[in-house]
């Protein structure tokens, strides 16, 4: 299932240098854009005033634009870019197809699935049926990241057990099709049109009047899950050789292949928690940042993270300064730009192997 592009597997051994500087020049580009950030929306900011904002002083509306409104949901878009990216990244090295990402195993969808079912059922919000809810902020995540945990149980045991990688995306795309369809079950029996409402809102990806709490409570699980995608990258430039190359020089597939679908649902499942679900974004940034490190999975992995950090936040600010009525989704905007772009590399790779 390789792209047709043999990587330079001895890469891994020199970090630095041109891979370096990209990181370097993304890193200041996500600055930037941060900063970009807390400037524009519905009502623009000067420099100085935001300059004053984030060091706490100028007016208390400024204080409260940047730090209640604007940062957190920059800062939320950051975290759920770095963790889709590296995700993405991870999973295309592990099942060495461009094509796949971290929907393609099903753990987006099933966090989804479990945060809409809180929703229907009362626990999160309001409270339909007159149930004591936890509050949108704390019960969201909470059935986010359970539902994705237990979508990554379900991989993860399979990853040991079945050494055919199509059949392992076979059992991604199964389970991710019954969380679609039971999601969609939800939506036809839901009781009144403010919970269609609410759960469609949620579904379509958004971090606006996200806050700190939110991110404090879901940064842990996407640092954790990156963590272990990061530490776990040596085997992936390995595996590009094959998996019996790959055994040859020590590799163990059945750990590599756990690990790898473990970070990416820990992080995979924080994100859907904090934005919900946004698409494409780990198809897209792994594609354009293999060509700058010699298609070497594992030195893609830095590179993907930050790119992708990088779309979601210029996407949000475009989302709050584009003159709509109602403003746009992220997940939207994202897969209205993802979407042809992953046709693309679709039509790029079959070509290739014509």
């Amino acid at each position: 299932m390789s792209n047709g592009v043999k990587p330079k597997v001895a890469s891994l051994k020199k970090p630095f240098g041109r891979d370096a500087r990209l990181i370097t020049l993304l890193v200041l580009l996500l600055v930037l854009s941060l900063f970009l950030s807390c400037l524009l929306g519905a009502t623009p900011l000067g420099a100085g005033r935001v300059l004053g904002a984030l060091f706490g002083q100028g007016n208390t509306g400024d204080i409260l634009v940047v730090w209640q409104i604007r940062l957190p949901r920059a800062v939320a878009a950051l975290l759920v870019g770095l963790a889709l990216g590296t995700s993405g990244a991870a999973l295309q090295g592990l099942l060495r197809n461009p094509l796949a990402e971290p929907g393609v195993l099903g753990v987006s969808a099933s966090a989804s699935l479990a945060a809409t079912y809180g929703l229907y059922y009362g626990f999160i919000g309001p409270g339909s049926f007159g149930v004591k809810t936890f509050s949108a902020s704390i019960g969201l995540p909470i059935a986010a990241i359970i539902g994705a945990l237990g979508a990554t149980l379900i991989i993860a045991v399979a990853a040991i057990k079945v050494r055919s990688i199509v059949t392992l995306i076979l059992i991604g795309v199964g389970l991710s099709s019954f969380a679609g369809a039971a999601m969609s079950l939800l939506l036809n029996l839901a009781p009144n049109p403010f919970s269609i409402a609410e759960m469609i809102n949620w579904t379509l990806g958004s971090v606006a009047n996200r806050s700190f709490e939110d991110i404090y409570f879901s940064a842990p699980f996407i640092g954790i899950g990156i963590g272990i995608l990061y530490f776990s990258r040596s085997g992936l430039s390995a595996l590009t050789l094959g998996e019996e190359a790959a055994n040859g020089v020590g590799v163990n597939l059945n750990r590599l292949r756990f690990l790898i679908i473990l970070g990416a649902g820990l992080a995979t499942g924080a994100s859907v928690a904090l934005a919900g679900a946004i698409g494409f974004v780990g198809i897209v940034a792994p594609h354009l940042a293999r060509s700058f490190v010699d298609y070497d999975p594992a030195r893609a992995l830095v590179p993907s993270a930050l790119m992708a950090a990088l779309f979601l936040i210029l996407a949000d600010i475009g989302v709050r300064i584009i003159p709509t009525q109602n403003e746009l989704k992220l997940g939207v905007v994202a897969a209205l730009i993802g979407a042809p772009a992953f046709v693309w590399i679709a039509m790029q790779r079959r070509a290739n192997h014509d």
